[in-house]
């Protein structure tokens, strides 16, 4: 496992998006922007569903991410489904606590708060946006560590995540030898593009000579 993560270190979003379109795995998740950290975040994810509404009376008594945090590893990445409402998937004390846990970062597909916290730490947080909305009373866990949908990307526990700026993009754990060759190969196409224009090669040569056909390297 860590072989794979740090060969996806080496990679950005964009590769990795190219990859799985060239694998048919589907692109990139849209609309996840850094809120907080910097560079790259990858890892393996740890899953957490949330549901609209207060928890039911019989439902455990725990705060939202917290057996997440509680069972994740120095490779974890949370990822968490929110209902989309505006109530927040994640707020300070859950960031100070996933830091202290030696969680790489976490995605979430709706608002987070105390987002300045998390600047501070300088943990990563990617998010649909930001709200002051407390989740209590509004949304609640409903699972940690089964299959969640986001964008219609069914994400299973232990699958594994790529976040930058340009985007998110999540590999299925049976897929990322295949997805690190193909990526790795895509990479390296383009960078010798970028050579090829620094070199004094026109723009126009070097991408219609190659761009098209990127997706198409063995």
């Amino acid at each position: 496992m860590a072989d794979e993560l740090e060969r996806l270190a080496r990679l950005d979003a964009c590769a990795v998006s190219d990859a799985m379109d060239a694998l048919g795995l589907g692109p990139a998740l849209t609309g996840l922007g850094r809120l907080s950290g910097e560079g790259l975040l990858v890892g393996r994810i740890r899953t957490v569903e949330l549901a609209a509404g207060p928890a039911p009376a019989d439902a455990p008594k725990v705060h939202l991410g917290a057996r997440a945090i509680a069972g994740a590893d120095g490779e974890t990445v949370i990822v968490v489904a929110h209902p989309g409402i505006d109530a927040g998937g994640w707020g300070g004390v859950l960031s100070n606590a996933a830091q202290i846990a030696g969680v790489r970062g976490v995605v979430v597909d709706g608002p987070v708060r105390d987002i300045d916290e998390a600047r501070g730490l300088g943990f990563a947080l990617f998010a649909r946006g930001t709200t002051a909305r407390t989740a209590r009373g509004r949304v609640h866990e409903v699972a940690t560590g089964g299959p969640i949908e986001i964008d219609g990307l069914r994400i299973e526990d232990g699958d594994y995540i790529v976040a930058d700026g340009s985007g998110t993009v999540v590999i299925p754990a049976a897929s990322i030898a295949a997805l690190l060759d193909k990526a790795e190969a895509i990479a390296a196409r383009e960078a010798a593009m970028t050579r090829d224009l620094r070199a004094g090669v026109t723009v126009t040569e070097v991408m219609g000579a190659d761009y098209e056909t990127m997706l198409e390297t063995k």
